[in-house]
């Protein structure tokens, strides 16, 4: 086996389908902050994913406003930034669902 073709090869299909993984999370039509979500990735997907790889993600989804943000006051400590998907970013996700299972029944059927 080769192992460090397989690791490079996990990496890539883990950042391909991140922004489906988190569009998927807020469809949920619940907002999270950075750390709730980075929390709620591991919980349903057991990816360990960075603040460093989410917030960039973020920052892009917002940008093709596919997610939207706020800052909430806390009652103690700093402001929390919060995200929730969009109407286009529902539309999108959806729209990459059915292309997502269409694509699991072709890997399926291999």
């Amino acid at each position: 086996m080769n192992e460090d073709f397989i690791n490079k090869w996990t990496s890539q299909l883990k950042k391909g389908t991140l922004s489906f993984i988190v569009l998927s999370i807020l469809s949920r039509e619940k907002e999270y902050y950075g750390y709730d979500l980075i929390s709620e990735i591991k919980k349903v997907t057991d990816i360990d994913i960075a603040e460093g790889t989410l917030y960039p993600l973020l920052i892009r989804l917002k940008k093709e406003l596919l997610v939207d943000a706020r800052w909430v006051e806390q009652t103690s400590g700093i402001p929390r930034k919060y995200y929730k998907i969009t109407r286009l970013g529902m539309e999108t996700f959806r729209e990459m669902k059915v292309y997502w299972d269409n694509l699991n029944q072709i890997i399926n059927a291999i």
